[in-house]
């Protein structure tokens, strides 16, 4: 029997972090985040790092947010679950993004963070993934969809 806390749930808050501009390629980790969400009624919380700063997804910080929100709308239609939005904005979200997603878990309060990564290349050996960082730091469970 797997071990229960919170109320007989393993988990209580799902983060799922985005990229608004790559949406589309993260499929597999949102439906997976979805996925363990469902089977306790867990809120999701889709996360994103960018820039205060406009860009080509948004003028203002307020503008991205609605972008986010409007995102984490229509997947918690499709997937049939909670969901929310939450952005962090950072000088630099490149280099920033680590930061920034733990910033993200301890504002939400979510305790599963459900990421998705990339397929190892010879770079990952130099310098880890931003996933691999997450999960060596964040004081909550990291589930890495390849």
């Amino acid at each position: 029997m797997p071990i229960q806390f919170r109320e007989g749930h393993l988990f209580k808050k799902i983060l799922i972090p985005i990229d608004l501009s790559h949406a589309d390629k993260l499929e597999k980790a949102v439906s997976t985040g979805a996925y363990l969400a469902k089977q306790d009624n867990l809120p999701v919380v889709f996360t994103a790092v960018t820039t205060a700063a406009p860009g080509p997804l948004a003028h203002t910080p307020d503008e991205f947010r609605k972008k986010l929100d409007a995102f984490a709308a229509e997947q918690g239609t499709k997937h049939e679950v909670q969901a929310s939005g939450h952005a962090v904005f950072t000088h630099d979200p490149t280099i920033d993004l680590d930061e920034g997603l733990l910033q993200a878990v301890h504002e939400t309060g979510a305790d599963l963070v459900v990421m998705q990564t990339h397929i190892p290349n010879i770079a990952d050996h130099l310098w880890p993934s931003n996933g691999g960082r997450l999960a060596s730091h964040a004081d909550v469970s990291v589930f890495l969809v390849r």
